[in-house]
């Protein structure tokens, strides 16, 4: 089966639902999504979005100045300038959209602040704004007579001239987006997605790792389709782990305990009830998050632990139960009253800053292919995101190519020779097992080996050990029909790989990446 559209959209977080509303009038938007609308990263974000709102103190310098100090000295100054410039603008877009963030009695904006900021600048729904956010659009996707929402459909690569038989390789000039093919999950159907521009808004890679705070959606479909498609992917090497997850073993995805709670006052401890940050930075639990994450880790290694504390009991009960109560019944819900007892948290992957490698428009290196959100890699971040930065670069960008992609789209035709899909003598796997357990050893290879601390020599492993992994997945999915299961094994694979290849490629410890083979001067790790 074939579909033709004006624009595809792969991904239903901020991103790609935000493309798809300013490009709609323009033409026909087809969103793909894995399973369904409101599956995303951006529906579990709890701390907010940044934007300089409070001009009387806060501005766009103390802004640029805190997100460059966070990536530790490689963000890309263009980036950082565009985001922070345009982040009021899309903050009025969001409000015109029906998002509601919460005000302070006089009517202005309640801002939070989080770890790296200098000023309270976090807009926010209580603790869970990114579920107001998703929940604001899809009302808005849902009403939109020119948008049509496919779900349960999974992007299975991006069509180019490889699939018309050309040899494409990295040095290939003026690489072609001609759409997607993609897998109906509930008939196991191959359509053939056709669009004079596509746009990727996949979101993150946190099932990469065993520990994620990420939906068990986010395998990094979408890098791993524009690098077998031979486009240009960076900054693999910089995963961020979210310090503070809930610590309850064997529950995926992890809770995430919001930065904002930090803000607010909450106090990094040991298992033995003492705190430790001053130890490390002199901004304490308010440091950037690769600093805690390295902290938490390095205690937990000391100690012999599984985890560390996060203490609020000394704020007034009525006042946490008001600014979080989403984590107030969510912990209590496993037996922990936050107004009165520690929470149990430990790091998890959360983030990646890298990805597909866009300019401003949010163009990627192939033509008619852009992307936005977590799967790219806009510069803004450098070597680690400064708290909230995320929903806002998303929206930023997403915008940006829309404006591109709509001054364009008239002079694009589309592809009427693509062929469909071809799984003539393949099979369903007899042992579904060969999938989920090589899932689980990647899983583990990357956890063990190329996580918050890692060395030449875990690298090394981890490498040798994905090798392997490489050949027997692609063998079997060369014989096999496709299934999201084997498709989102091949994309963990191909993920990791570019993550410890990266990593390997970088001889210092920066940011994210700490190595103990290149260690920072007077660093905070023991």
């Amino acid at each position: 089966m074939v579909r033709k559209f004006d624009f595809i959209v792969v991904g239903s977080g901020i991103a790609g639902m935000s493309f798809a509303l300013k490009v709609a009038g323009k033409g026909k938007v087809a969103i793909l999504c894995k399973t369904t609308l409101d599956e995303a990263n951006t529906a579990l974000a709890q701390g907010g979005v940044s934007s300089v709102t409070n001009t009387v103190l806060d501005n766009y310098e103390k802004h640029i100045q805190d997100t460059l100090i966070a990536g530790d000295g490689i963000c890309d100054i263009e980036a950082v300038k565009k985001v922070v410039t345009n982040a009021p603008a899309q903050i009025k877009q969001l409000l015109e959209w029906g998002v509601d963030f919460d005000k302070a009695p006089d009517g202005s904006f309640d801002l939070h602040r989080e770890g790296g900021h200098s000023e309270f600048r976090i807009l926010h729904h209580k603790d869970s704004t990114g579920a107001e956010i998703q929940q604001s659009l899809i009302k808005r996707i849902n009403a939109h007579p020119n948008i049509e929402v496919f779900d349960h459909h999974f992007a299975i690569d991006i069509i180019t001239q490889h699939h018309l038989g050309q040899i494409v390789t990295r040095h290939t000039p003026d690489i072609e987006c001609y759409g997607v093919y993609a897998l109906n999950t509930q008939t196991n159907d191959i359509i053939t997605f056709l669009g004079k521009v596509t746009m990727l808004a996949t979101g993150g890679i946190g099932n990469v790792y065993t520990t994620t705070t990420n939906p068990i959606v986010a395998t990094g479909d979408g890098i791993a389709m524009v690098h077998r498609a031979r486009g240009v992917i960076r900054d693999m090497e910089f995963v961020q782990f979210h310090p503070t997850a809930f610590y309850h073993p064997g529950v995926r995805p992890s809770f995430l305990i919001t930065e904002a709670m930090r803000g607010y006052g909450a106090i990094l401890k040991t298992t033995k009830g003492e705190a430790f940050m001053e130890k490390y930075d002199p901004r304490g639990s308010l440091a950037p998050r690769d600093i805690v994450a390295r902290a938490i880790d390095n205690e937990m290694k000391m100690a012999g632990t599984d985890h560390v504390y996060l203490d609020v009991t000394h704020k007034p009960a009525d006042e946490t139960r008001e600014h979080f109560p989403m984590i107030y019944e969510k912990c209590l819900s496993y037996g922990i009253d936050i107004t009165k007892q520690y929470i149990p948290v430990a790091p998890a992957a959360h983030y990646l800053c890298g990805g597909i490698v866009v300019n401003g428009n949010a163009e990627s290196s192939i033509n008619r292919l852009y992307a936005a959100g977590e799967c790219s890699c806009t510069g803004l971040h450098g070597a680690n995101r400064l708290a909230s930065n995320s929903l806002i670069e998303a929206i930023v960008y997403a915008d940006a190519a829309a404006q591109h992609a709509i001054s364009r789209i008239d002079s694009i035709t589309l592809r009427d020779d693509i062929p469909q899909w071809d799984d003539e003598g393949t099979s369903w796997p007899e042992e579904m097992v060969l999938i989920t357990q090589s899932l689980k050893e990647v899983q583990q290879i990357m956890s063990s080996y190329v996580g918050i601390v890692r060395s030449d020599l875990r690298l090394q492993r981890a490498k040798a050990r994905l090798e392997i992994l490489f050949r027997e997945t692609e063998s079997l999915f060369d014989r096999s029909t496709v299934s999201r299961d084997i498709c989102e094994l091949r994309n963990c694979i191909s993920v990791a790989y570019l993550i410890i290849k990266q990593a390997t490629a970088r001889k210092e410890s920066r940011g994210l990446h700490y190595t103990i083979d290149y260690p920072k001067k007077n660093t905070e790790e023991k």
